[in-house]
């Protein structure tokens, strides 16, 4: 009985002793796996990525009506009636010293996916809207008559009116005779041209048609017996 006993606790001892081997070895093996290790990456050409006829609409059609060209006038008119031999009885006449301003630009919102063409080289073709006149108007606060002379039964009170819309007529007149469109226009193209920049477009293009799409060159095998 004695023998077994003590073959028991040489089991157990034994036992013990593997286990706890085993615990240290756990405890202080540093935990590498060559499979894990991470090895250098070699450097990536960055990529180019061009954005599609439909995405460069949408992001060009965002600026909507923009506002690009704007001009600050001042205008003398001189607007009389009943004038002649009874103007002193019915003649009136003023002198209307007018501001105004006029802005042109172009509505971007008017562009179409089929007047924008992307090329597999990364060059964007683009039909632009003509540009237009979006405000011509009379500033009141700056406006007004500086001289105005009656008869004694000539007071007309549509004479401020009619010199007040030929000074808007003139104004207008006078930007677009100086080139407020073209300037417009310019001034658009180049906003256009950093948006597109900005999408990492480097070739932008503007025309009147879209340049026809080369047909793909077709493979021809001849066979000879």
């Amino acid at each position: 009985m004695e023998k077994i006993i003590r073959s028991l606790v040489l089991i157990g001892l034994i036992t013990l002793f593997l286990a706890t081997g085993w615990l240290v070895y756990r405890l202080f093996t540093p935990k590498t796996n060559q499979s894990l290790i991470a090895l250098p990456t070699l450097p990536q050409p960055t990529p180019t990525i061009y954005a599609s006829a439909a995405t460069v609409v949408e992001r060009v059609q965002k600026l909507s009506r923009l506002e690009t060209a704007s001009y600050h006038i001042e205008k003398v008119i001189t607007a009389e009636t009943g004038q002649g031999p009874l103007g002193f009885l019915f003649g009136d006449k003023l002198l209307l010293v007018a501001y105004g301003q006029v802005i042109a630009g172009v509505d971007l919102s008017q562009i179409r996916p089929q007047d924008v063409q992307v090329t597999p080289d990364g060059t964007v073709y683009i039909i632009m809207p003509p540009p237009e006149i979006f405000v011509a108007t009379l500033d009141n606060s700056r406006t007004y008559v500086y001289d105005r002379r009656t008869g004694m039964m000539g007071l007309n009170p549509e004479l401020e009116t009619a010199a007040r819309q030929e000074a808007e007529r003139m104004i207008l007149q006078a930007a677009l005779e100086d080139g407020i469109l073209e300037k417009a226009e310019d001034n658009a193209r180049e906003v256009l041209r950093a948006l597109l920049w900005s999408m990492k477009f480097e070739h932008i293009i503007f025309v009147d048609e879209l340049p026809t799409p080369l047909p793909t060159p077709t493979l021809t095998l001849t066979v000879t017996p």
